[in-house]
């Protein structure tokens, strides 16, 4: 029986171990750290740690695929809340851009605003006018019922008199109401088409810029280039003599 002396059983172990490597050379590594801060190394992801961040690493070492760690149920809820926050955002600007678009295709002047709120107002003043000078007639109407109760003295009242009266106070009340409310309107409106003017102005304002600005950029397109040279008037063709002329000016002179 042969025995191997130690340099071949060197060799043989060395190509045991490059057999028995061979298979995970050509996988990747992952490279993950544990709840300990221990770093590991390994061919997968253990089924425990598949929620950990991790490294993909080729057979040379180099990353080539990084893998954040899955979110905490605390994570998932700000990601949700802010989520919901950058909607309404979203939401909020859209109403706004909305609104800013009707108020430029409503009114091409100032002048045009302060007449759609005179319109509004002149509605409102003629309710309060109306509310007021039917509360007046009911106070005249109340005076004359009270001085009548009055003229009674000790004698009983008629019954109508006094349901008149509670009428007319119930009426009074609602009419006061009324105006009261409709005032309110009134200041409501007013500082409602106050802001829209103010809105008008900024948009004009930003409208205008931007169409400068938009003008400033054509000009300076190539195309739109005037030089001196191309809107110079080109001089007149300087006068040509031709030997017909020529003989004729001769001929001329010598008939002289």
């Amino acid at each position: 029986m042969n025995v191997l002396g130690p340099s071949r059983l060197s060799l043989l172990f060395a190509v045991v171990v490059a057999l028995a490597a061979a298979p995970l050379s050509a996988a990747n590594l992952y490279k993950w750290v544990d709840e300990k801060g221990v770093t590991h190394y390994t061919d997968k992801m253990p089924p425990d740690a598949v929620d950990k961040a991790n490294v993909e690493m080729n057979k040379d070492g180099i990353a080539v695929k990084r893998t954040e760690p899955a979110p905490t149920p605390e994570q998932r809820r700000a990601k949700a809340l802010e989520e919901e926050r950058l909607k309404a955002t979203a939401r909020e600007r859209e109403t706004v851009d909305r609104r800013d678009r009707a108020l430029m295709q409503s009114y091409t002047t100032e002048d045009e605003i302060d007449l759609a709120r005179n319109r509004a107002l002149g509605t409102i003043d003629t309710q309060v006018a109306s509310a007021q000078a039917y509360s007046q007639q009911l106070a005249k109407r109340r005076d004359e019922l009270q001085a009548k109760r009055k003229s009674f003295g000790s004698k009983p009242v008629p019954a109508a008199i006094d349901t008149e009266l509670e009428s007319i106070a119930d009426e009074l009340s609602k009419q006061a109401a009324l105006i009261a409310e409709r005032k309110r309107d009134s200041a409501v409106i007013t500082a409602r088409y106050d802001q829209d003017k103010q809105r008008w102005r900024e948009l004009r304002t930003i409208n205008e810029a931007r169409d400068a600005a938009a003008a400033a950029e054509a000009a300076k397109a190539p195309g739109n280039r005037i030089t001196g040279t191309a809107n110079s008037a080109a001089p007149p063709p300087a006068a040509r003599t031709t030997p017909s002329s020529a003989s004729a000016a001769s001929g001329g002179q010598r008939a002289r």
